[in-house]
């Protein structure tokens, strides 16, 4: 496993802890998508909440209710996600006690979660720490765009997790080549830092 870079200079107190589509869908077999990692993410995505209370945003992912464009061709390929945004194949349930208080859930259908939603959830704050699934897909994708947008990215590696360690390690070393929009750290590292 590659160690990730330390962070250098701390988030300020008005970052914002974004995390990325912890679902049911991601979290467990017998979904394609579940991650091997997400117990890891998820224990590290707990040990951050203390740091960002009142500053911790939500994100879901959901199928659209009619795909098109290449959608279509994705979703010929996993027609088991094709399901209504209120099937518990999308629930938050590991997390499910966050948003009953109070942290703002953004859903989309996009892999990618930022957009007029997630900044207005995040209170557009310049910096975002982000955690969660998939480090390949979703987090990835949401970095690029908010790193565009102007946000500082920080990236936790290890309450991250891919489709698999290896997608994982090979999505990290991607966004590390944005630096210094996008760094990636670790939950010891910025709580060393807060």
């Amino acid at each position: 496993m590659t160690v990730p870079d330390a962070v250098v200079v701390p988030p300020g107190p008005d970052a914002a802890l974004v995390v990325i589509d912890m679902q049911d869908v991601f979290a467990r077999p017998p979904s394609p998508w579940a991650s091997p990692d997400y117990p890891t993410a998820l224990a590290g995505t707990r040990r951050l909440l203390p740091a960002f209370a009142d500053r911790t945003v939500l994100t879901r992912y959901v199928a659209p209710t009619a795909p098109d464009g290449a959608w279509r061709a994705y979703f010929d390929q996993w027609p088991f996600a094709l399901v209504p945004a209120d099937d518990p194949l999308y629930e938050i349930t590991d997390l499910a006690d966050v948003a009953a208080a109070g942290a703002p859930v953004v859903t989309r259908t996009t892999f990618g979660k930022w957009g007029p939603e997630l900044d207005a959830a995040t209170r557009s704050a310049g910096e975002l720490v982000l955690t969660g699934v998939a480090t390949d897909c979703c987090v990835i994708s949401t970095a690029l765009a908010a790193a565009d947008a102007g946000r500082r990215v920080l990236v936790v590696a290890d309450a991250c997790a891919g489709s698999t360690p290896e997608d994982h390690e090979r999505a990290l070393d991607v966004m590390r080549l944005y630096a210094p929009l996008i760094e990636v750290t670790t939950v010891a590292a910025l709580l060393a830092a807060d």
